[in-house]
């Protein structure tokens, strides 16, 4: 999940719980058993470093007088939740490479101190924050808010499969947890966070929920509660469309986001199948790609304005038929990450 914000005012907010898996994929059971990788949640505010106001979702400024209307100005501020690997931190890189001021977090302390000295080495120390937040435990999400409104605003993302590819018949309880809690749990708690904060700021904000496998309803086999969560969060961005609605507020917006297959850990912990070996090396894209065609796009929308709600993706139903077809027709892409049978 993610949120922009300008500078001085949490005016968008993007959320990257949502990955959307081409309709044919699960078509086919017996090729549905690849694994796919939660996607970041994001906030940008716009302005220089200004206060970052979220946790794992939501970022914020303290611009007033400006009217909603108003399109926010760069550099934007932007916190991203799970953003010390994966395709959160491709995603911090690319928005710093654009000139916004990055807050990055992550469970792990050690990985948040990992990244952040990578960052600034790479970008200022002046442009990236970091700060330790499980997304699951409110007051933790509640405290990355505070952290935000005291240094920037920021982008976050999270997410999990517990990397566990098995039948949910075979599951643990500490799995269904772990995914559970994470992918639906704390994408809520992000979302109310972020809600609450831009309601009240003259420029409002964009929420992007980032979907995954299965949010298209279709089986996810293997990571059946993972698929499960995913389908949960097109809900939950509907319905939270619905409630801002009903409440007359026209300076939030509830968009999607979707990343497609991204060849994260999470995805190629799963490439233990010649299906999945195929569909990875024919569908998925590296983190650092994907974030290119994501982060402009993201960042328009604050720019121009835009109060209306938006599905950005990466992989369209389309470009995988595309590629499909070229590799069964011309071998594309074959061996291009895995070595298959």
């Amino acid at each position: 999940m993610a949120a922009i914000t300008p500078t001085s005012s949490l005016s968008n907010f993007i959320s990257p719980n949502f990955l959307q898996i081409p309709s044919f994929f699960p078509h086919h059971p017996k090729k549905s058993n690849l694994s796919f990788h939660h996607k970041p949640f994001i906030i940008i505010t716009s302005k220089p470093p200004p206060k970052i106001l979220c946790s794992a979702a939501a970022a914020a400024d303290n611009v007033s007088s400006i009217k909603s209307s108003q399109p926010m100005v760069p550099p934007y501020n932007v916190l991203i939740t799970g953003s010390t690997k994966g395709i959160g931190y491709a995603l911090a890189k690319e928005f710093l490479q654009a000139g916004d001021n990055v807050l990055i977090c992550s469970r792990s302390a050690e990985r948040v101190e990992t990244a952040l000295q990578t960052l600034r080495t790479d970008f200022g120390v002046q442009r990236v924050w970091g700060t330790k937040c499980d997304v699951r435990d409110g007051n933790d999400v509640k405290n990355l808010v505070q952290f935000a409104q005291d240094n920037l605003q920021y982008i976050n993302n999270a997410g999990s499969n517990a990397y566990s590819f098995k039948p949910l018949a075979e599951a643990s309880d500490e799995d269904l947890i772990e995914v559970v809690t994470t992918n639906t749990l704390g994408l809520m708690i992000c979302c109310r966070e972020a809600m609450k904060l831009m309601i009240n700021q003259p420029r409002g904000g964009h929420i992007f929920n980032i979907d995954g496998a299965g949010s298209d309803g279709r089986p996810t086999p293997r990571f059946a509660a993972y698929g499960a969560t995913k389908r949960s969060v097109v809900h939950l961005t509907k319905s939270l469309q619905a409630e801002l609605q009903m409440q007359e507020v026209s300076n939030v917006v509830v968009h999607n986001l979707s990343p497609g297959m991204v060849t994260t850990d999470l995805l190629m912990s799963g490439a233990n199948t010649k299906q999945a070996k195929f569909f990875i090396n024919v569908l998925a894209e590296p983190a650092d790609e994907v974030a290119k065609y994501l982060v402009p796009n993201i960042r328009s929308i604050p720019s121009r304005g835009s109060t209306r709600p938006t599905y950005i993706r990466f992989l369209t139903g389309l470009k995988a038929y595309s590629q499909i077809f070229s590799r069964l027709a011309f071998g594309a892409r074959r061996n291009r990450y895995l070595v298959e049978d």
